[in-house]
């Protein structure tokens, strides 16, 4: 059973978030302990936490599941697998069409592969949604001219503060999202722009980039005092900007600008009364309900590939359930061709060659009944023909 809990951007607002995140863990932690969860993936982004688990003992109607906080969405089978089909598509971001969704459903994958918890049948889910994301891409115009949360951040600055040019912008973390910051900023004639990051070596990459300028981290206090916007986006668990940190630079009653782009937020809302004007994600709805509706057009077309690659992925897992049955009837019928083989060869030693021959022969043999059992099968478990399987697993002695 593939089983998906999660929050998002669509049911919760960033504080909502990042509370129910730390829920969502605790529930995958006992599920986990209970039913020694051996294959799952974990998705956190900035705008979602997600966990998909393939585990075929779970019970739909255990207690854990049974939960009193509704914004824990909990989906099985086709609806989950259909859910994560539509997010590599771009179609559940919140800045639909965005090509990063894409990009960090690989790395969790690629995370889950190396920690060794992404087995055979999570591994087929996620290839074939990496597959319809790219497809979708391909095929539509979902993601052309396509906005990033990045970017949408720093539209929200200049829907606010008005043109860019001639500003001084700081941004904190050089990251994904802070490369993605960096790119919609290039575009802009500002006076300065500084990064700042914690390895000063990824901040001196993407300065350089942006013809800007990299700055240790611990010099932010003194470019927080020059800045007239603020972008952040870190990986930290904690506030990094506080109304203390800004009081102890002396940067009181201020008009600096702060968007606050990280899952949890690097800026506390007690800025706020130092006259900072802070956003955060939630403040991107705007932006992206207006990106959303000049992509509507393309849900239709989107749907419908979707639909086909959803049916193919469903048509393969059915193919999968009868594949042991059949590598085990591969190697019994290999096991008897090479006895009967090595019987029928001492009786003919004296003939040169007929050895060959009829290891040549048998082969042959084997092969031509098992293709016709093979395709059968296969055909079986594509039309739900349970009856069939059930009796080939009789026939062959394949049953427990």
């Amino acid at each position: 059973m593939i089983l998906n809990l999660r929050v998002d951007h669509k049911i919760a607002d960033i504080q909502s978030m990042e509370n129910i995140s730390k829920q969502i863990d605790e529930l995958f932690l006992k599920l986990h302990e209970k039913y020694s969860i051996t294959e799952y993936v974990e998705i956190s982004t900035c705008n979602r936490k997600e966990y998909y688990i393939y585990n075929n003992y779970i019970d739909s109607d255990d207690e854990l599941l049974s939960h009193e906080n509704q914004n824990i969405i909990i989906e099985y089978g086709d609806v989950a697998v259909m859910h994560l089909l539509r997010m590599t598509s771009g179609l559940e971001s919140m800045i639909v069409g965005e090509d990063q969704i894409l990009g960090q459903v690989k790395d969790s994958k690629n995370k889950a592969a190396k920690e060794l918890h992404c087995g055979k049948a999570l591994d087929a889910i996620f290839t074939k949604a990496i597959h319809v994301g790219q497809v979708v891409r391909n095929r539509t115009k979902i993601n052309k001219g396509s906005v990033s949360i990045g970017s949408a951040a720093v539209d929200l600055a200049e829907k606010h503060l008005g043109e860019l040019e001639g500003k001084s912008v700081l941004v904190i973390g050089a990251g994904k999202m802070g490369k993605l910051v960096a790119k919609a900023l290039a575009e802009k004639d500002l006076s300065a722009i500084f990064v700042a990051n914690r390895t000063f070596y990824v901040a001196v990459e993407l300065a350089k980039d942006l013809d800007g300028t990299a700055i240790l981290f611990s010099e932010l206090d003194e470019y927080l005092k020059t800045a007239d916007l603020v972008i952040s986006a870190t990986s930290a668990p904690h506030s990094i900007i506080t109304k203390q940190r800004l009081e102890s630079i002396d940067l009181v009653e201020t008009d600096l600008f702060m968007v606050d782009i990280a899952n949890p937020r690097d800026i506390s809302e007690d800025v706020c009364e130092l006259g900072v004007r802070l956003f955060n994600i939630d403040d991107l709805r705007e932006i992206a309900d207006t990106n959303t509706k000049l992509r509507e057009k393309e849900f239709g077309e989107a749907e419908i590939i979707i639909e086909e690659e959803f049916n193919l992925l469903k048509e393969s897992f059915k193919i999968m359930e009868v594949e042991t049955m059949l590598s085990t009837l591969r190697v019994s019928m290999e096991e008897i061709r090479q006895r009967e083989t090595k019987k029928a060869s001492s009786k003919l030693s004296d003939v040169d060659g007929s050895s060959k021959i009829l290891n040549n022969l048998t082969n042959s043999i084997v092969n031509k009944i098992f293709f016709d059992i093979s395709k059968n099968l296969k055909q079986a478990a594509i039309d739900d023909k349970k009856d069939v399987i059930e009796s080939a697993e009789y026939i062959f002695n394949f049953r427990n």
